[in-house]
């Protein structure tokens, strides 16, 4: 094979991925295998989910807060 043919071959490969990737929702999960608990959505749990309020330690610390 020529040179050639070679880098044409890879440019419709790059472009065969880049559709792939267009045509795709894009929400790919790289962090390896899940098991148990993992292995369900937790964006949805952590839309639902509310930040609870931290109470200051000290009312030194919550005096200095509110400056």
């Amino acid at each position: 094979m020529s040179n050639r043919t070679i880098i044409i071959v890879v440019l419709i490969l790059i472009g065969l991925t880049g559709w792939l990737m267009m045509k795709g929702d894009g929400n790919i999960d790289m962090g390896g295998e899940k098991h148990g608990a993992e292995a369900t959505h937790i964006e949805e749990a952590k839309k639902e989910a509310q930040p609870a309020a931290v109470p200051a330690a000290t009312p030194a610390a919550a005096a200095e807060a509110k400056k």
